[in-house]
Protein backbone atom coordinates (compact mmCIF):
# COMPACT_ATOMS: atom_id res chain seq x y z
CA UNK A 1 0.00 0.00 0.00
CA UNK A 2 2.84 2.39 0.86
CA UNK A 3 4.64 1.55 -2.40
CA UNK A 4 1.53 2.07 -4.51
CA UNK A 5 0.97 5.49 -2.92
CA UNK A 6 4.68 6.43 -3.39
CA UNK A 7 5.45 6.76 0.32
CA UNK A 8 8.30 4.32 -0.30
CA UNK A 9 10.36 3.73 -3.42
CA UNK A 10 13.10 1.36 -4.60
CA UNK A 11 15.67 3.27 -2.54
CA UNK A 12 13.76 3.31 0.78
CA UNK A 13 11.89 0.00 0.41
CA UNK A 14 12.58 -2.75 2.95
CA UNK A 15 10.70 -5.63 4.56
CA UNK A 16 8.55 -4.99 7.65
CA UNK A 17 8.73 -1.27 6.97
CA UNK A 18 6.39 -0.32 9.84
CA UNK A 19 8.16 -2.61 12.32
CA UNK A 20 10.69 -0.06 13.55
CA UNK A 21 11.82 -1.91 16.69
CA UNK A 22 14.94 -4.07 16.30
CA UNK A 23 13.20 -6.80 18.30
CA UNK A 24 10.25 -6.84 15.85
CA UNK A 25 12.53 -7.25 12.86
CA UNK A 26 14.52 -10.04 14.54
CA UNK A 27 11.44 -12.06 15.50
CA UNK A 28 9.38 -11.26 12.40
CA UNK A 29 6.37 -10.15 14.46
CA UNK A 30 4.64 -6.84 15.15
CA UNK A 31 4.86 -5.82 18.81
CA UNK A 32 3.90 -2.13 18.70
CA UNK A 33 1.14 -0.57 16.62
CA UNK A 34 2.58 1.89 14.12
CA UNK A 35 0.85 4.40 11.88
CA UNK A 36 1.39 5.94 8.45
CA UNK A 37 -0.51 8.67 6.62
CA UNK A 38 -0.61 8.74 2.80
CA UNK A 39 -2.62 10.19 -0.10
CA UNK A 40 -4.48 8.20 -2.78
CA UNK A 41 -6.39 9.23 -5.90
CA UNK A 42 -8.49 6.41 -7.48
CA UNK A 43 -8.05 6.05 -11.24
CA UNK A 44 -11.74 6.79 -11.89
CA UNK A 45 -11.91 9.88 -9.64
CA UNK A 46 -10.50 13.40 -9.46
CA UNK A 47 -10.75 13.42 -5.66
CA UNK A 48 -7.70 12.75 -3.50
CA UNK A 49 -8.19 10.82 -0.25
CA UNK A 50 -6.06 10.85 2.90
CA UNK A 51 -5.59 7.40 4.42
CA UNK A 52 -4.48 6.92 8.01
CA UNK A 53 -3.21 3.35 8.36
CA UNK A 54 -2.41 1.70 11.71
CA UNK A 55 -0.47 -1.57 11.51
CA UNK A 56 -1.37 -3.66 14.59
CA UNK A 57 0.03 -6.89 16.12
CA UNK A 58 -1.72 -10.23 15.66
CA UNK A 59 -0.58 -12.13 18.77
CA UNK A 60 -3.09 -12.55 21.60
CA UNK A 61 -0.64 -10.99 24.12
CA UNK A 62 -0.84 -7.68 22.26
CA UNK A 63 -4.63 -7.52 21.85
CA UNK A 64 -4.66 -4.33 23.96
CA UNK A 65 -2.60 -2.65 21.21
CA UNK A 66 -5.29 -3.72 18.72
CA UNK A 67 -8.27 -2.53 20.83
CA UNK A 68 -6.62 0.89 21.38
CA UNK A 69 -6.00 1.31 17.65
CA UNK A 70 -9.57 0.27 16.77
CA UNK A 71 -10.95 3.12 18.91
CA UNK A 72 -9.23 5.54 16.51
CA UNK A 73 -10.50 3.90 13.27
CA UNK A 74 -13.59 3.64 11.03
CA UNK A 75 -12.74 0.31 9.43
CA UNK A 76 -10.28 -2.57 9.28
CA UNK A 77 -8.43 -4.73 6.78
CA UNK A 78 -8.62 -8.22 8.32
CA UNK A 79 -5.64 -10.23 7.03
CA UNK A 80 -6.08 -13.99 6.63
CA UNK A 81 -3.14 -16.24 5.67
CA UNK A 82 -4.04 -18.27 2.54
CA UNK A 83 -1.83 -21.15 3.73
CA UNK A 84 -3.00 -21.28 7.39
CA UNK A 85 -6.64 -20.28 6.97
CA UNK A 86 -8.57 -18.59 9.77
CA UNK A 87 -6.55 -18.72 13.02
CA UNK A 88 -7.81 -18.36 16.58
CA UNK A 89 -6.44 -14.83 16.97
CA UNK A 90 -8.03 -13.80 13.63
CA UNK A 91 -11.42 -14.51 15.19
CA UNK A 92 -10.52 -12.69 18.41
CA UNK A 93 -9.49 -9.54 16.53
CA UNK A 94 -12.61 -9.75 14.35
CA UNK A 95 -14.79 -9.72 17.48
CA UNK A 96 -12.88 -6.66 18.76
CA UNK A 97 -13.60 -4.84 15.49
CA UNK A 98 -17.28 -5.82 15.68
CA UNK A 99 -17.50 -4.46 19.25
CA UNK A 100 -16.39 -1.08 17.84
CA UNK A 101 -18.97 -1.34 14.97
CA UNK A 102 -16.28 -1.02 12.31
CA UNK A 103 -16.50 -1.89 8.62
CA UNK A 104 -14.48 -5.05 7.88
CA UNK A 105 -12.74 -5.87 4.59
CA UNK A 106 -11.29 -9.43 4.55
CA UNK A 107 -7.94 -9.63 2.73
CA UNK A 108 -6.48 -13.06 1.89
CA UNK A 109 -2.68 -12.76 1.81
CA UNK A 110 0.23 -14.94 0.58
CA UNK A 111 -1.55 -16.25 -2.54
CA UNK A 112 1.90 -16.51 -4.21
CA UNK A 113 2.87 -19.48 -1.98
CA UNK A 114 2.48 -23.04 -3.35
CA UNK A 115 0.50 -24.10 -0.23
CA UNK A 116 -2.07 -21.28 -0.64
CA UNK A 117 -5.67 -22.53 -0.78
CA UNK A 118 -7.85 -19.52 -1.63
CA UNK A 119 -11.20 -21.38 -2.19
CA UNK A 120 -10.92 -23.08 1.23
CA UNK A 121 -9.95 -19.77 2.90
CA UNK A 122 -13.01 -18.09 1.32
CA UNK A 123 -15.25 -20.86 2.74
CA UNK A 124 -13.68 -20.37 6.19
CA UNK A 125 -14.20 -16.60 6.01
CA UNK A 126 -17.90 -17.17 5.37
CA UNK A 127 -18.40 -20.08 7.79
CA UNK A 128 -16.26 -19.12 10.79
CA UNK A 129 -16.14 -15.32 10.52
CA UNK A 130 -19.61 -14.76 9.08
CA UNK A 131 -18.27 -12.27 6.50
CA UNK A 132 -19.33 -11.89 2.87
CA UNK A 133 -16.72 -13.79 0.77
CA UNK A 134 -17.60 -11.58 -2.23
CA UNK A 135 -15.99 -8.63 -0.41
CA UNK A 136 -12.77 -10.58 0.23
CA UNK A 137 -9.72 -9.60 -1.80
CA UNK A 138 -6.99 -12.20 -2.51
CA UNK A 139 -3.54 -10.59 -2.68
CA UNK A 140 0.18 -11.19 -2.45
CA UNK A 141 1.75 -8.45 -0.34
CA UNK A 142 5.17 -9.79 -1.38
CA UNK A 143 4.73 -9.50 -5.16
CA UNK A 144 2.04 -6.77 -5.14
CA UNK A 145 -0.42 -9.00 -7.04
CA UNK A 146 -4.01 -7.66 -6.78
CA UNK A 147 -3.12 -5.08 -4.08
CA UNK A 148 -4.50 -1.96 -5.93
CA UNK A 149 -8.15 -3.13 -5.45
CA UNK A 150 -7.56 -2.93 -1.66
CA UNK A 151 -7.01 0.84 -1.95
CA UNK A 152 -10.26 1.20 -3.93
CA UNK A 153 -12.19 -1.02 -1.48
CA UNK A 154 -11.24 1.29 1.41
CA UNK A 155 -12.96 4.22 -0.35
CA UNK A 156 -15.92 2.02 -1.34
CA UNK A 157 -16.69 0.29 1.97
CA UNK A 158 -15.13 2.27 4.84
CA UNK A 159 -16.95 5.51 5.81
CA UNK A 160 -15.07 8.81 6.16
CA UNK A 161 -14.44 10.05 9.71
CA UNK A 162 -17.30 11.84 11.45
CA UNK A 163 -17.04 14.72 13.89
CA UNK A 164 -17.40 18.48 13.57
CA UNK A 165 -14.63 20.85 12.53
CA UNK A 166 -16.38 23.74 14.32
CA UNK A 167 -16.90 21.95 17.66
CA UNK A 168 -14.44 22.32 20.58
CA UNK A 169 -11.32 20.17 20.20
CA UNK A 170 -11.59 16.52 21.27
CA UNK A 171 -8.51 14.40 20.54
CA UNK A 172 -7.95 10.82 21.72
CA UNK A 173 -4.45 9.87 22.93
CA UNK A 174 -4.20 6.37 21.43
CA UNK A 175 -0.46 5.90 22.01
CA UNK A 176 2.63 7.76 23.20
CA UNK A 177 6.38 7.36 23.43
CA UNK A 178 9.28 9.08 25.18
CA UNK A 179 11.83 11.12 23.27
CA UNK A 180 14.94 12.18 25.19
CA UNK A 181 14.89 15.62 23.50
CA UNK A 182 11.15 16.39 23.09
CA UNK A 183 9.83 14.52 26.14
CA UNK A 184 6.50 12.70 25.87
CA UNK A 185 5.20 12.52 22.28
CA UNK A 186 1.45 11.84 22.04
CA UNK A 187 -0.11 10.02 19.08
CA UNK A 188 -3.65 11.38 18.65
CA UNK A 189 -6.80 11.05 16.57
CA UNK A 190 -8.77 14.31 16.19
CA UNK A 191 -12.50 13.59 16.59
CA UNK A 192 -13.71 17.23 16.77
CA UNK A 193 -12.16 20.64 16.15
CA UNK A 194 -8.49 21.25 15.36
CA UNK A 195 -5.20 21.95 17.15
CA UNK A 196 -2.13 23.95 16.13
CA UNK A 197 1.24 25.10 17.44
CA UNK A 198 1.05 27.48 20.46
CA UNK A 199 -2.46 26.28 21.40
CA UNK A 200 -2.95 25.82 25.14
CA UNK A 201 -4.30 22.28 25.62
CA UNK A 202 -6.09 20.73 28.61
CA UNK A 203 -5.82 17.00 29.40
CA UNK A 204 -9.22 16.05 30.79
CA UNK A 205 -8.37 13.20 33.18
CA UNK A 206 -5.32 14.79 34.81
CA UNK A 207 -6.63 18.38 34.65
CA UNK A 208 -3.21 19.69 33.54
CA UNK A 209 -2.49 22.31 30.86
CA UNK A 210 0.38 22.47 28.36
CA UNK A 211 1.39 24.55 25.34
CA UNK A 212 1.69 22.75 21.99
CA UNK A 213 5.20 23.15 20.52
CA UNK A 214 4.79 20.91 17.45
CA UNK A 215 2.07 19.08 15.48
CA UNK A 216 2.52 16.68 12.61
CA UNK A 217 1.72 13.39 10.90
CA UNK A 218 3.59 10.09 10.59
CA UNK A 219 4.49 9.00 7.07
CA UNK A 220 7.25 6.55 8.02
CA UNK A 221 9.03 9.58 9.50
CA UNK A 222 7.42 12.40 11.48
CA UNK A 223 6.46 15.33 9.23
CA UNK A 224 5.51 18.63 10.87
CA UNK A 225 2.18 20.25 9.94
CA UNK A 226 0.84 23.68 10.83
CA UNK A 227 -2.21 22.06 12.44
CA UNK A 228 -4.16 18.81 12.85
CA UNK A 229 -7.78 18.97 11.68
CA UNK A 230 -10.93 16.98 12.45
CA UNK A 231 -10.58 13.36 11.27
CA UNK A 232 -6.78 13.42 11.08
CA UNK A 233 -4.32 11.17 12.90
CA UNK A 234 -0.98 12.60 13.96
CA UNK A 235 1.28 13.51 16.85
CA UNK A 236 1.49 16.34 19.40
CA UNK A 237 4.52 17.58 21.33
CA UNK A 238 3.84 19.89 24.27
CA UNK A 239 7.02 19.83 26.35
CA UNK A 240 5.63 17.19 28.70
CA UNK A 241 8.44 15.62 30.72
CA UNK A 242 6.49 13.43 33.14
CA UNK A 243 5.16 10.14 31.76
CA UNK A 244 2.14 10.26 34.12
CA UNK A 245 0.84 13.40 32.35
CA UNK A 246 -0.06 11.63 29.07
CA UNK A 247 -2.44 8.80 30.02
CA UNK A 248 -3.28 6.68 26.97
CA UNK A 249 -7.05 6.77 26.36
CA UNK A 250 -7.43 10.31 27.73
CA UNK A 251 -9.06 13.20 25.87
CA UNK A 252 -7.26 16.42 24.91
CA UNK A 253 -9.26 19.65 24.53
CA UNK A 254 -8.40 23.37 24.34
CA UNK A 255 -7.95 25.24 27.63
CA UNK A 256 -9.81 28.32 26.32
CA UNK A 257 -12.71 26.35 24.80
CA UNK A 258 -13.14 23.09 26.69
CA UNK A 259 -15.26 20.19 25.40
CA UNK A 260 -18.06 19.27 27.81
CA UNK A 261 -17.70 15.47 27.51
CA UNK A 262 -14.62 13.30 27.17
CA UNK A 263 -14.26 10.54 24.58
CA UNK A 264 -15.08 6.99 25.81
CA UNK A 265 -11.39 6.06 26.21
CA UNK A 266 -10.28 2.50 26.97
CA UNK A 267 -11.12 -0.29 29.35
CA UNK A 268 -8.70 -0.80 32.23
CA UNK A 269 -5.88 -3.26 31.55
CA UNK A 270 -6.26 -6.57 33.36
CA UNK A 271 -2.82 -8.23 33.63
CA UNK A 272 -2.90 -12.02 33.54
CA UNK A 273 0.67 -12.99 34.41
CA UNK A 274 2.90 -11.61 37.19
CA UNK A 275 6.65 -11.92 37.79
CA UNK A 276 9.28 -10.24 39.93
CA UNK A 277 11.83 -8.11 38.08
CA UNK A 278 15.09 -7.22 39.86
CA UNK A 279 18.39 -5.60 38.82
CA UNK A 280 21.40 -7.93 39.06
CA UNK A 281 23.27 -5.08 40.74
CA UNK A 282 21.32 -3.52 43.60
CA UNK A 283 22.61 -0.02 42.77
CA UNK A 284 20.76 -0.19 39.41
CA UNK A 285 17.34 -0.06 41.14
CA UNK A 286 16.80 3.66 40.36
CA UNK A 287 17.82 3.07 36.73
CA UNK A 288 15.27 0.22 36.50
CA UNK A 289 12.60 2.44 38.07
CA UNK A 290 13.25 5.24 35.56
CA UNK A 291 13.32 2.76 32.64
CA UNK A 292 10.09 1.01 33.58
CA UNK A 293 8.22 4.34 33.88
CA UNK A 294 9.45 5.40 30.44
CA UNK A 295 8.51 2.03 28.94
CA UNK A 296 5.02 2.34 30.48
CA UNK A 297 4.50 5.43 28.31
CA UNK A 298 5.05 3.30 25.21
CA UNK A 299 3.33 0.16 26.56
CA UNK A 300 0.02 1.02 28.21
CA UNK A 301 -0.61 -2.65 29.12
CA UNK A 302 2.30 -2.66 31.60
CA UNK A 303 1.36 -2.72 35.31
CA UNK A 304 3.92 -2.67 38.14
CA UNK A 305 4.49 -1.98 41.83
CA UNK A 306 7.66 -1.93 44.00
CA UNK A 307 8.67 -5.21 45.66
CA UNK A 308 11.52 -6.36 47.89
CA UNK A 309 12.91 -9.87 48.21
CA UNK A 310 15.37 -11.21 50.83
CA UNK A 311 17.08 -13.17 48.04
CA UNK A 312 17.08 -10.59 45.25
CA UNK A 313 16.81 -7.17 46.93
CA UNK A 314 14.66 -4.28 45.64
CA UNK A 315 12.75 -4.57 42.38
CA UNK A 316 9.24 -4.58 40.94
CA UNK A 317 6.28 -6.95 40.72
CA UNK A 318 5.23 -6.58 37.09
CA UNK A 319 1.91 -7.57 35.52
CA UNK A 320 1.86 -8.67 31.87
CA UNK A 321 -0.83 -9.72 29.36
CA UNK A 322 0.95 -13.02 28.68
CA UNK A 323 4.30 -14.79 28.42
CA UNK A 324 5.31 -13.23 25.08
CA UNK A 325 4.48 -9.78 26.47
CA UNK A 326 6.67 -10.58 29.51
CA UNK A 327 9.54 -11.73 27.29
CA UNK A 328 9.34 -8.64 25.07
CA UNK A 329 9.19 -6.16 27.99
CA UNK A 330 12.23 -7.71 29.66
CA UNK A 331 14.18 -7.77 26.40
CA UNK A 332 13.30 -4.11 25.70
CA UNK A 333 14.48 -3.09 29.18
CA UNK A 334 17.77 -4.90 28.57
CA UNK A 335 18.37 -3.47 25.10
CA UNK A 336 16.90 0.03 25.21
CA UNK A 337 18.04 0.88 28.75
CA UNK A 338 21.14 -1.34 29.01
CA UNK A 339 19.97 -3.09 32.19
CA UNK A 340 21.08 -6.48 33.54
CA UNK A 341 17.96 -8.09 35.04
CA UNK A 342 16.75 -11.15 36.94
CA UNK A 343 13.13 -12.24 36.46
CA UNK A 344 11.34 -14.70 38.71
CA UNK A 345 9.07 -17.44 37.37
CA UNK A 346 5.65 -16.17 36.20
CA UNK A 347 2.58 -16.68 38.38
CA UNK A 348 -1.10 -15.70 38.26
CA UNK A 349 -3.45 -13.86 40.63
CA UNK A 350 -5.19 -16.21 43.09
CA UNK A 351 -8.11 -15.53 45.41
CA UNK A 352 -8.06 -16.80 48.98
CA UNK A 353 -10.80 -16.63 51.60
CA UNK A 354 -9.48 -16.92 55.16
CA UNK A 355 -11.15 -18.47 58.20
CA UNK A 356 -11.54 -14.90 59.53
CA UNK A 357 -13.71 -14.02 56.52
CA UNK A 358 -11.05 -11.94 54.73
CA UNK A 359 -10.95 -12.02 50.90
CA UNK A 360 -7.35 -11.82 49.62
CA UNK A 361 -5.97 -11.47 46.09
CA UNK A 362 -2.46 -12.92 45.89
CA UNK A 363 -0.13 -12.43 42.93
CA UNK A 364 3.15 -13.11 44.76
CA UNK A 365 3.53 -16.77 45.84
CA UNK A 366 5.72 -15.82 48.82
CA UNK A 367 2.74 -13.90 50.28
CA UNK A 368 0.62 -17.10 50.47
CA UNK A 369 -1.06 -17.34 53.91
CA UNK A 370 -0.67 -20.20 56.42
CA UNK A 371 -2.73 -23.21 55.15
CA UNK A 372 -4.48 -23.50 58.55
CA UNK A 373 -5.97 -20.02 58.00
CA UNK A 374 -7.38 -20.78 54.53
CA UNK A 375 -11.10 -21.46 54.11
CA UNK A 376 -11.29 -21.51 50.30
CA UNK A 377 -8.89 -21.08 47.35
CA UNK A 378 -9.75 -20.04 43.79
CA UNK A 379 -7.64 -19.82 40.65
CA UNK A 380 -8.35 -17.98 37.37
CA UNK A 381 -9.62 -19.94 34.36
CA UNK A 382 -9.47 -18.81 30.75
CA UNK A 383 -11.73 -19.71 27.85
CA UNK A 384 -9.28 -21.10 25.29
CA UNK A 385 -9.99 -21.48 21.58
CA UNK A 386 -7.66 -23.74 19.59
CA UNK A 387 -7.87 -24.02 15.81
CA UNK A 388 -6.08 -27.18 14.66
CA UNK A 389 -5.93 -29.54 11.67
CA UNK A 390 -8.00 -32.69 12.42
CA UNK A 391 -4.95 -34.97 12.20
CA UNK A 392 -3.49 -33.33 15.35
CA UNK A 393 -6.77 -33.25 17.27
CA UNK A 394 -5.90 -36.30 19.43
CA UNK A 395 -2.57 -34.76 20.51
CA UNK A 396 -4.34 -31.52 21.42
CA UNK A 397 -7.01 -33.29 23.49
CA UNK A 398 -4.32 -35.20 25.42
CA UNK A 399 -2.50 -31.95 26.19
CA UNK A 400 -5.70 -30.22 27.32
CA UNK A 401 -6.59 -33.13 29.59
CA UNK A 402 -3.09 -33.10 31.10
CA UNK A 403 -3.46 -29.36 31.74
CA UNK A 404 -6.77 -29.88 33.64
CA UNK A 405 -8.84 -28.45 30.78
CA UNK A 406 -12.65 -28.70 30.83
CA UNK A 407 -14.28 -29.29 27.44
CA UNK A 408 -17.00 -26.83 26.43
CA UNK A 409 -17.39 -27.57 22.72
CA UNK A 410 -15.73 -29.09 19.65
CA UNK A 411 -16.65 -27.52 16.31
CA UNK A 412 -15.78 -29.16 13.00
CA UNK A 413 -15.20 -26.04 10.93
CA UNK A 414 -14.65 -27.81 7.59
CA UNK A 415 -13.16 -31.04 6.23
CA UNK A 416 -9.74 -30.44 7.72
CA UNK A 417 -10.05 -27.96 10.62
CA UNK A 418 -11.40 -28.33 14.16
CA UNK A 419 -12.04 -25.64 16.76
CA UNK A 420 -11.59 -26.82 20.37
CA UNK A 421 -13.27 -24.69 23.04
CA UNK A 422 -12.00 -25.43 26.56
CA UNK A 423 -11.85 -23.87 30.01
CA UNK A 424 -8.23 -24.12 31.21
CA UNK A 425 -6.56 -22.90 34.43
CA UNK A 426 -4.44 -19.87 33.53
CA UNK A 427 -1.57 -21.22 35.66
CA UNK A 428 -1.41 -24.31 33.38
CA UNK A 429 -1.58 -22.17 30.25
CA UNK A 430 1.52 -20.17 31.21
CA UNK A 431 3.58 -23.28 31.99
CA UNK A 432 4.93 -24.68 28.68
CA UNK A 433 1.46 -24.86 27.10
CA UNK A 434 2.07 -22.78 23.96
CA UNK A 435 5.42 -24.41 23.11
CA UNK A 436 3.97 -27.89 23.51
CA UNK A 437 0.88 -26.99 21.46
CA UNK A 438 3.06 -25.85 18.57
CA UNK A 439 5.30 -28.91 18.93
CA UNK A 440 2.50 -31.52 18.84
CA UNK A 441 0.79 -29.86 15.87
CA UNK A 442 3.97 -29.10 13.87
CA UNK A 443 3.20 -25.39 14.23
CA UNK A 444 -0.27 -25.54 12.64
CA UNK A 445 -2.44 -25.15 15.77
CA UNK A 446 -3.24 -21.60 16.89
CA UNK A 447 -4.38 -20.43 20.32
CA UNK A 448 -6.48 -17.55 21.55
CA UNK A 449 -7.87 -17.07 25.05
CA UNK A 450 -9.78 -14.65 27.23
CA UNK A 451 -10.42 -14.50 30.96
CA UNK A 452 -13.37 -16.65 32.05
CA UNK A 453 -13.81 -16.63 35.84
CA UNK A 454 -12.35 -17.88 39.11
CA UNK A 455 -13.05 -21.47 40.19
CA UNK A 456 -12.40 -23.26 43.47
CA UNK A 457 -9.23 -25.35 43.42
CA UNK A 458 -6.93 -27.47 45.61
CA UNK A 459 -3.75 -25.41 45.67
CA UNK A 460 -0.56 -25.80 47.70
CA UNK A 461 2.51 -23.65 48.27
CA UNK A 462 5.77 -25.39 47.34
CA UNK A 463 8.84 -23.96 49.11
CA UNK A 464 12.32 -24.51 47.71
CA UNK A 465 15.12 -24.89 50.27
CA UNK A 466 18.75 -24.47 49.24
CA UNK A 467 21.19 -25.62 51.92
CA UNK A 468 18.27 -25.69 54.37
CA UNK A 469 17.31 -22.05 53.69
CA UNK A 470 13.99 -21.20 51.93
CA UNK A 471 14.46 -19.02 48.83
CA UNK A 472 11.45 -16.69 48.53
CA UNK A 473 12.02 -16.02 44.82
CA UNK A 474 11.61 -19.75 43.98
CA UNK A 475 8.28 -20.31 45.79
CA UNK A 476 5.50 -21.82 43.61
CA UNK A 477 1.72 -22.11 43.98
CA UNK A 478 0.58 -25.27 42.18
CA UNK A 479 -2.34 -27.68 42.07
CA UNK A 480 -1.96 -30.48 44.63
CA UNK A 481 -2.07 -33.15 41.88
CA UNK A 482 1.03 -31.72 40.14
CA UNK A 483 2.95 -30.47 43.21
CA UNK A 484 5.40 -33.38 43.50
CA UNK A 485 6.21 -33.48 39.78
CA UNK A 486 6.70 -29.68 39.55
CA UNK A 487 8.80 -29.65 42.73
CA UNK A 488 11.03 -32.48 41.49
CA UNK A 489 11.45 -30.85 38.06
CA UNK A 490 12.63 -27.60 39.64
CA UNK A 491 14.98 -29.35 42.10
CA UNK A 492 16.59 -31.32 39.24
CA UNK A 493 16.96 -28.12 37.23
CA UNK A 494 18.61 -26.36 40.19
CA UNK A 495 21.01 -29.29 40.60
CA UNK A 496 22.21 -28.75 37.04
CA UNK A 497 22.41 -24.95 37.35
CA UNK A 498 23.94 -24.32 40.80
CA UNK A 499 27.74 -24.72 40.69
CA UNK A 500 29.43 -27.11 43.14
CA UNK A 501 30.83 -25.56 46.31
CA UNK A 502 33.41 -26.70 48.88
CA UNK A 503 30.57 -28.33 50.85
CA UNK A 504 27.58 -30.53 50.00
CA UNK A 505 24.39 -28.58 49.18
CA UNK A 506 21.01 -30.24 49.82
CA UNK A 507 18.16 -29.06 47.56
CA UNK A 508 14.63 -29.70 48.83
CA UNK A 509 11.07 -29.03 47.70
CA UNK A 510 8.60 -28.89 50.59
CA UNK A 511 4.89 -28.45 51.25
CA UNK A 512 4.83 -27.09 54.79
CA UNK A 513 7.10 -29.39 56.82
CA UNK A 514 6.79 -32.31 54.37
CA UNK A 515 9.71 -32.78 51.95
CA UNK A 516 8.35 -33.92 48.56
CA UNK A 517 11.63 -33.97 46.57
CA UNK A 518 15.35 -33.85 47.36
CA UNK A 519 18.65 -33.77 45.48
CA UNK A 520 22.22 -33.19 46.69
CA UNK A 521 24.94 -31.22 44.96
CA UNK A 522 28.13 -33.03 45.94
CA UNK A 523 31.05 -31.06 47.36
CA UNK A 524 34.17 -30.19 45.45
CA UNK A 525 36.96 -32.31 46.92
CA UNK A 526 40.34 -30.75 47.50
CA UNK A 527 43.19 -33.26 47.80
CA UNK A 528 44.66 -32.14 51.16
CA UNK A 529 46.96 -35.19 51.31
CA UNK A 530 48.81 -34.28 48.12
CA UNK A 531 51.68 -32.75 50.08
CA UNK A 532 52.24 -36.01 52.06
CA UNK A 533 54.88 -38.11 50.34
CA UNK A 534 54.39 -41.54 51.96
CA UNK A 535 55.19 -41.78 55.69
CA UNK A 536 52.77 -42.28 58.57
CA UNK A 537 49.09 -42.84 57.62
CA UNK A 538 47.99 -40.97 60.77
CA UNK A 539 49.29 -37.72 59.23
CA UNK A 540 46.92 -38.16 56.25
CA UNK A 541 43.99 -39.04 58.55
CA UNK A 542 44.63 -35.92 60.61
CA UNK A 543 44.53 -33.71 57.49
CA UNK A 544 41.29 -35.37 56.24
CA UNK A 545 39.61 -34.92 59.66
CA UNK A 546 40.67 -31.27 59.69
CA UNK A 547 39.18 -30.81 56.20
CA UNK A 548 35.90 -32.45 57.32
CA UNK A 549 35.64 -30.08 60.33
CA UNK A 550 36.35 -27.09 58.09
CA UNK A 551 33.59 -28.13 55.66
CA UNK A 552 31.06 -28.49 58.50
CA UNK A 553 31.83 -24.95 59.63
CA UNK A 554 31.71 -23.66 56.03
CA UNK A 555 28.37 -25.37 55.48
CA UNK A 556 26.80 -23.76 58.53
CA UNK A 557 27.86 -20.22 57.54
CA UNK A 558 28.36 -20.60 53.80
CA UNK A 559 26.15 -18.73 51.30
CA UNK A 560 25.25 -20.60 48.13
CA UNK A 561 25.64 -18.73 44.84
CA UNK A 562 22.48 -19.27 42.76
CA UNK A 563 22.79 -18.26 39.06
CA UNK A 564 20.05 -16.05 37.60
CA UNK A 565 18.90 -18.80 35.17
CA UNK A 566 17.56 -20.69 38.21
CA UNK A 567 14.89 -18.05 38.86
CA UNK A 568 13.29 -18.27 35.41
Amino acid sequence: LLELTHVTNDRTRRDQILDTMELERERGITIKSNSATFLYRPSDSNEEYTYNLIDTPGHVDFSYEVSRSLAACEGVLLLVDATQGVEAQTMANLYLAMEHNLEIIPVINKIDLPAADVPRTLRLIEKTLGLDPDHAIAVSAKTGENVPPVLDAIVQYIPPPGGSADAPLRALIYDSFYDSYAGAVMKVRIFDGSVKKQDRIFIMRTGKEFTVTETGISALTNQTRSQLRCGEVGYLIAGIKSVEDTPVGDTITLARQKATTALPGYREVNPMVFAGLFPVNGEDYESLKDAIYKLKLNDAALVFEPESSPALGFGFRVGYLGLLHMEIVQERLRREFDLDLISTAPSVRYRVQTTKGEALEIQNPSAWPDPTLIEKMEEPYVRASIMTPQEYMGNNLTLLQEKRGVQENIIYVDDGTVQLLYRVPLAELIFEFYDRLKSISRGYASLDYEMSDYEESKLVKVDILVNGQPVDALVMIVHRSTAEARGRTLIEKLKDLIPRHQFQIPLQAAIGSKIIARENISALRKNVTAKCYGGDISRKRKLLEKQKEGKKKMKSIGNVNIPQEAFL
